[in-house]
């Protein structure tokens, strides 16, 4: 497994491909067409199923997309992003949308990838491969991407897409259906997306800044979904977050949305790094007792970042969403914070090197 150093740098490599290429940049520009030629929505909205599921149910879609590879969980936000652009609440997906899978004012225009990098050569996009150029691997990860979105839970019941089959068995891709944010479902008739109502606990809105300025673009799937559930729990409990933040312990992280410890706590620390999210303000805290276990798991009102134990109490580090950090360019802003972190860690690695070799 590569270290912390290793993967900062890689991330660091990245986003300055993406920075040098202008694909941030361009993405955001054509998802700016759609949004201003549409409804011109100042959120997007989004059901608690993406987030969360009973403890004996299938894991959440929203986990199930956290891989390291791949742009599954990206082309999902877009697509219910181009949804709302063009569709009004109460709204169902009819068909395909007007948009074409390649070439311009496509879905492959949404995409912001940095390429492919050859390690031997250390570049991107070596003349050795065929299929290399960087139109065509947009084009596959769409692909790639509606494959996972079309396999998600058992029999398939999670999926989040269906892509149509031509005689032959291969897909039509570029007549994929989406699907609500719990998935397909169980029954013949699939259960197609409709643009929602917003519903106390039962939506959540993410800012259109969120994809207007790049941030769907540059933020790695866990801390995505780190910030997607920090985002519904401030607006589900809007007075304990303005007052003492908001957190989550252990047992319903397990139960509800089954996320690991650690990409959850490494994925905080990012959002803290990048502006979006901060440390509950000193003072705010009301001093009042957290609520019982069983209302936290029932409601999933707070967040579980960093905690320890303090006597028979959980202490947990309370955590405000900053909708204002989205506003920065998302570009600049997290490959400022990656050089830093990057220049931080490979201080740290030559200081134990030198103390290593004293010791």
């Amino acid at each position: 497994m590569p270290g912390e150093l290793e993967v900062a740098a890689r991330r660091v490599r990245r986003l300055e491909e993406l920075k040098k290429g202008r694909y941030v940049e361009r993405a955001n520009q054509a998802l700016r067409r759609v949004w201003e030629a549409g409804n011109r929505p100042a959120t997007i909205k989004l059901r608690k199923e993406l987030l969360m599921s009973g403890p004996k149910e299938p894991a959440p879609t929203l986990t199930q997309l956290l891989r390291p590879r791949g742009v599954a969980l990206r082309f999902y936000l877009l697509a219910v992003f181009e949804a709302q652009c063009r569709l009004v609440a109460g709204e169902q997906w009819t068909g395909n949308s007007s948009l074409p899978l390649k070439g311009p004012g496509s879905w492959a225009d949404f995409i912001a990838i940095d390429g492919a990098f050859d390690q031997p050569g250390n570049g991107y996009m070596p003349d050795t491969r065929i299929d290399r150029d960087i139109q065509t691997l947009r084009l596959q990860q769409i692909h790639g991407a509606l494959r996972t979105l079309e396999s998600l839970g058992p029999n398939d019941q999670r999926a989040l897409v269906e892509v149509p089959r031509k005689k032959s068995g291969s897909r039509k891709y570029a007549e994929f259906s989406l699907m609500q944010e719990s998935g397909r479902g169980d029954t013949q008739t699939p259960r197609l997306y409709t643009v929602p109502r917003a519903r106390w606990n039962t939506t959540f809105a993410v800012p259109v800044d969120f994809f207007l300025r790049g941030w769907v673009q540059v933020l790695q799937p866990s801390e995505v979904a780190t910030w997607l559930i920090l985002q519904w729990l401030a607006q589900t409990m809007p007075k304990k977050h303005i007052e003492s933040g908001v957190y989550l312990y252990a047992n319903a992280r397990n139960d509800y949305l089954r996320l690991r410890r650690d990409s959850y706590e490494d994925a905080c620390n990012r959002l803290l790094e990048f502006g979006l999210v901060r440390y509950a303000r000193p003072g705010t805290v009301d001093g009042t007792e957290p609520q019982s276990a069983s209302s936290l798991n029932a409601a999933l009102t707070t967040v579980f970042l960093n905690t320890w134990t303090r006597g028979d109490r959980y202490e947990p580090d309370r955590y405000q969403v900053t909708d204002e950090g989205l506003t920065q360019d998302a570009l600049g802003k997290c490959l400022k914070e990656s050089l830093l972190r990057e220049k931080g860690l490979r201080q740290r690695r030559e200081q134990n090197a030198k103390t290593t070799t004293s010791g």
